[in-house]
């Protein structure tokens, strides 16, 4: 075995395991994951870009138990390949490119600024509160529930179901979490169904009356497309943001000298921002399928046989990144490969960089703060994550 994924260790710091299998080789077999692990940047680039090397969905078996969790997936722009996701993609960018992020982008600093007022108050109140619950968790949350249009009264729900379905990407998943997984995916589908209803009759300025409305010449996604579309928004868009903010501002409280450099440099924050989504990466390990056969950094892969890129691996790898363990905000060049690369990179990456950015100019202009104990980790490798920060002014 390479590296066990369960393994307290591991998960409190994976980075040098990670340098150690760089040094051996650039693509290892794991054999208790059952595939192929790419380590440096470049055979982790080559895996993202090779067109032998697809999302080749699977459903979750017995797919009798498993009916909503398969629906999302095999309707996800993220989960297929071309000519399938190239019709996606261009319907989803035509809904997106409708001015989503640009309207969204005064309200995020809005919404930034009053959680971290409110983070603030609980702070002098308390002497110390949790980051993530504060500003970390709920703010993708509010401005994904924005961008779909998702009503008030009905937000709460979101989080829930995203921590519910993001579980059954993790190794070894108990039986009961997989059930609590299936059953947040059939509410989440029955919500989105009859949102999408109520768009087509009144539609507003959000996302899912975009979707609803979008065309290419006759086409237009169908019921499940948009469903798994909007699903897709929630989950890839909520978990990475929340583990980047997360982990960043952990990054940012132990490095303190680049703290204070970013309280002082407003300016330094796009690099800032790109910095931290390398420097600790919110989502460590991504899959492909060989379609046919291939091989990666000379490294066989048969049809049909899985390779998955570490990407907290390519983001410290001293061939691409000088002093790859350093944190630098103003790191520049910063080909980390966070949003992915290819005809997969990320759709929401512009939305998630406005969050990004709003988090921390928020904390950099109210609250510097510092920690207020050890930070709590989640017990997962493939999502990488806080479970707590508790900070102090």
């Amino acid at each position: 075995m390479v590296f066990d994924p369960s393994d307290p260790v591991l998960l409190s710091d994976p980075y040098p395991v990670f340098a150690a299998l760089r040094e051996r080789a650039p693509v290892h077999w794991h054999a208790g994951m059952g595939l192929a692990v790419a380590v440096s940047h470049a055979a982790c680039s080559e895996v993202l870009r090779s067109r032998s090397a697809g999302r080749i969905w699977t459903d979750k078996t017995p797919a009798a138990a498993f009916p909503a969790f398969n629906l999302l997936h095999r309707n996800s722009l993220l989960e297929n390949e071309p000519p399938r996701h190239t019709r996606l993609r261009r319907l989803i960018a035509a809904a997106f490119g409708r001015g989503h992020v640009a309207r969204l982008e005064p309200r995020v600093r809005s919404v930034a600024d009053g959680m971290v007022a409110r983070l603030a108050a609980a702070i002098a109140a308390d002497g110390s509160a949790d980051l993530l619950a504060h500003l970390a968790a709920p703010l993708p949350i509010e401005v994904i529930a924005e961008l779909l249009g998702v009503p008030p009264e009905d937000r709460p729900r979101l989080q829930p179901w995203s921590n519910a379905i993001v579980k059954m990407y993790e190794y070894g998943l108990p039986p009961q979490a997989a059930a609590a997984a299936e059953g947040a995916a059939a509410e989440f589908v029955d919500y989105l169904r009859a949102l999408a209803a109520t768009r087509a009759r009144e539609p507003g300025e959000d996302l899912i009356s975009d979707l609803v409305a979008v065309r290419d010449g006759t086409d237009r996604l169908t019921g499940d497309e948009l469903v798994g579309t909007a699903v897709l928004l929630l989950m890839a868009g909520h978990e990475a943001t929340v583990n980047v903010i997360g982990n960043g501002v952990l990054a940012l409280l132990r490095h303190r000298d680049q703290w204070d450099r970013l309280v002082a440099s407003p300016a330094l924050l796009p690099t800032a921002v790109e910095e931290l989504i390398r420097f600790d990466a919110p989502l460590q390990l991504f899959e492909r399928t060989a379609t046919e056969p291939t091989s990666v950094a000379g490294y066989a892969v048969a049809p049909g046989e899985k390779v998955a890129v570490l990407l907290g691996a390519a983001a410290r790898d001293p061939a691409i990144f000088a002093r790859p363990d350093t944190l630098d905000i103003g790191r520049s060049p910063n080909p980390h490969l966070g949003f992915g690369a290819g005809i997969h990179y990320c759709v929401g990456a512009p939305l998630a960089r406005v969050e990004i950015a709003a988090a921390l100019a928020a904390l950099a202009t109210r609250l510097p703060g510092r920690l207020a104990d050890e930070p709590e980790r989640r017990g997962e490798f493939v999502i990488r994550g806080l479970r707590a920060l508790p900070v102090t002014a």
